[in-house]
């Protein structure tokens, strides 16, 4: 099976694909990033559900052949592979048209345009469409339309797709299509998702929304302020959120993957294609500081519609639409990712009490609030009623940031970001209008500041540790600076970054997040094997390494972190450094915000950044209202 950094995206924000270098296009959920998979091969094989085009395979390839290029299109999600086959050359461009422009259809449309370039190439489309994550066999026929133009459908229960092609096929295979491309000449196929019940959907016109979706992903990258060193790598971070955003609604899902596995033939895979809070928030603190502020408005009226009239019983995560209930279950006819099971559907994690999301969200209103984003009464309201369910909880065990299925315990991250979101609104009373018991919520914060010190850190090894009264260390203690719990140069905090070097950095400097065995061998996560480094922690260990004045280090890690990344600048969940690939699902939002945000703090390092400190936080906590623009003089990449 191909890696999984063998893949690129296309979407519409509403759903996204997957496609590998092959032409295969493997993963796609419809209509949208939470519904079944239509194509399903990434989790199995062809017969649950993939859509291949490419040269034709001759006696010298054995199976498909890779791309000898690709990339996107300029800074769009438009994809172009390109063959070479005996002196000919055919390229396809594969795209999904935004559904929110008024010239596009109001439904879910996979366009691939063949064209050939030099030479004549014999090509193939072999489609097999399987719902229901590849468990149904459509009924697959032909249907004729007032201009005779034929059209292939398959329907199976509530869904159909529609294949319109001027490519020539045969009624006893009407999903394989033959076909010779030479020089100068183009084409289309355009795949159509709509309700079995409705009127079929119109056909396509492919070249006219090629125009418009180049169009879209150029205007919408020209909204970004930030000009500073690796731009090319920020824009392209930025154009994947903006991917991973479900538009409807500005929910952001963690990945449009589930089960890609964190450790390869293990049980370690899980559905990503949901809201979480901590992942979102943190997103749209990217956005902000890179001039989106559209987006972050959005994600901020999601969270408002998704937590409204129950704040106390805020779960860490939540669909795209705003619903609660994600109930986990296990695909038992998938065989999984390279045969990682099981392959499951929906997040039992949902459910957990992780008290740091309280942290995030608050951080995520304030922020909003100070950077402009404008007044919210409802976000206001929402922050002092969360505050006020911390005051009474934030002593309380929980699972902690990596949802662990293990025992509940007082991780040491908690802790600090229930302090953060006490710090943060605090500091939204003394700088608005909001009205609060001040004085109470200060001694609250020194409280849980003093707990922390005192039960979360060892003092022999001059470290934070994960839990209180454990030896262990956790990634998650990188960001104590960042939040401004404590500042870089403390004694604490460098003792604790250099520990976390030694202890969870793998031989390249990447960092896991915590230890999966004990010193007897014993799992203490409550899952069997082990997952890779964590590519945002590792951006967090470069982030500090800047904060405490290493920055030479700190760019040496960032850039051995951006080679990482696949050909087209994506980047998964982790890195696995034993196979040296990527692992995990695919791709990771949480990874490219971590990247923007580092980049960020680099460009702070050698240039002048308006509105943003190397020493303070990676999202901006200081409480400052500087809007400007955020751009570095005087650097070269």
């Amino acid at each position: 099976m191909a890696p999984i950094e063998d893949h690129a995206l296309i979407g519409d924000m509403h759903t996204a694909a997957l496609i590998r270098r092959d032409g295969a296009l493997n993963w796609l959920c419809l209509p949208q990033f939470d519904s079944p998979a239509v194509f399903a091969a990434l989790l199995g094989s062809d017969e649950h559900g993939s859509w291949t085009i490419s040269p034709t395979p001759t006696s010298d390839s054995a199976g498909s052949l890779r791309a000898d290029r690709r990339r996107y299109r300029g800074n769009s999600l438009i994809l172009e592979q390109e063959w070479d086959a005996q002196g000919s050359t055919v390229r396809v461009i594969d795209f999904m048209p935004p559904r929110q422009l008024p010239a596009t259809p109001n439904t879910p449309v996979v366009i691939r345009i063949v064209e050939g370039i030099a030479g004549r190439v014999r090509m193939r489309s072999s489609l097999r469409a399987r719902f229901a994550y590849g468990r149904i066999l459509p009924w697959l026929h032909q249907i004729t339309t007032a201009d005779a133009t034929l059209r292939t459908t398959a329907v199976a229960g509530p869904d159909s797709l529609w294949l319109d092609t001027p490519a020539s096929t045969t009624p006893e295979q009407l999903a394989e299509h033959e076909f010779t491309v030479a020089a100068g000449e183009r084409v289309t196929f355009a795949l159509t998702w709509r309700h079995s019940h409705l009127a079929p959907p119109g056909v396509p016109d492919s070249e006219a929304s090629l125009a418009l979706t180049e169009e879209f992903w150029s205007d919408w990258v020209s909204q970004c302020t930030y000009q500073g060193p690796y731009r090319d790598a920020v824009v392209r971070s930025l154009i994947t959120l903006k991917a991973l955003t479900y538009a409807p609604t500005g929910g952001i899902v963690a990945a449009p993957t589930t089960s890609l596995p964190e450790d390869i033939g293990g049980e370690r895979n899980w559905d990503y294609r949901y809201t979480w809070l901590r992942d979102a928030a943190i997103t749209l603190s990217s956005l902000l500081r890179t001039g989106y502020r559209e987006e972050a408005r959005a994600w901020r009226e999601w969270l408002l519609r998704a937590v409204a009239g129950d704040p106390e019983n805020l779960q860490i995560m939540y669909s795209i639409t705003g619903q609660r209930e994600l109930n986990e279950s296990v695909l038992d006819w998938l065989p999984g990712y390279e045969d990682s099971a099981p392959v499951r559907v929906g997040n039992g994690a949902a459910s957990q009490l992780q008290l740091d999301v309280y942290g995030e969200v608050v951080e995520a209103l304030y922020l909003a609030q100070m950077t402009g984003l404008g007044r919210s009464d409802h976000a206001h309201l929402l922050q002092l009623r969360l505050i006020s369910y911390l005051e009474e909880h934030w002593k309380a065990p929980d699972e902690g940031i990596w949802e662990v299925r293990g025992p509940r315990r007082h991780f040491v991250h908690s802790k600090v970001m229930a302090w953060v979101a006490v710090d943060r609104t605090i500091k939204l009373i003394e700088q608005t209008e909001t009205e609060g018991p001040l004085e109470r919520w200060r001694a609250l914060r020194e409280e849980i500041h003093a707990d922390v010190c005192e039960k979360g850190y060892d003092p022999e090894r001059n470290t934070f540790t994960q839990y209180y009264g454990g030896h262990e260390l956790d990634a998650s203690l990188l960001l104590i600076p960042q939040v401004g719990f404590l500042p870089a140069d403390d004694k604490r905090v460098i003792g604790t970054i250099e520990a976390i070097q030694r202890e969870l950095s793998t031989e390249d400097g990447f960092v896991l997040r915590y230890p999966t065995h004990d010193e007897s061998g014993n799992n203490v996560d409550g899952l069997s094997g082990h997952e890779g480094a964590f590519l945002a922690c590792s951006f967090w260990l470069a982030d500090d390494l800047a904060m405490i004045g290493r920055v030479q280090e700190a760019r040496e890690l960032f850039e051995r972190l951006l080679s990482l990344r696949n050909d087209v600048g994506l980047l998964a969940e982790e890195w696995d450094p034993r196979l040296k690939r990527q692992v995990g699902n695919f791709p990771q939002a949480f990874s490219h915000v971590s990247l923007i945000d580092t980049a960020l703090r680099l460009a702070a390092c050698v240039g002048v950044i308006s509105g943003y400190d190397v020493r303070e936080n990676a999202f901006g906590l200081s409480g400052r209202t500087d809007t400007r623009t955020v751009t570095v003089a005087g650097v070269a990449r």
